[in-house]
């Protein structure tokens, strides 16, 4: 899995690190989704497939 993600879009609402922490995290200054795996492990796959179903800006694009 490749993850994707396009900081212009993120709105800082953090459903991203709630849902798969070891994959995303936020910048402390203004919110904003910074990518810590791009290649996760299968194990967190899910985890990160929910956090781009429930982004509310769309900031997270998945490639198999």
């Amino acid at each position: 899995m490749k993850v994707v993600i396009d900081q212009d879009r993120c709105v800082g609402a953090g459903q991203c690190v709630l849902a798969a922490p070891d994959v995303f995290d936020q910048r402390e200054d203004d919110g904003i989704v910074v990518l810590l795996d791009d290649n996760p492990p299968e194990e967190v796959h899910a985890q990160a497939r929910e956090a781009a179903q429930i982004c509310p800006a769309l900031a997270i694009e998945l490639a198999d």
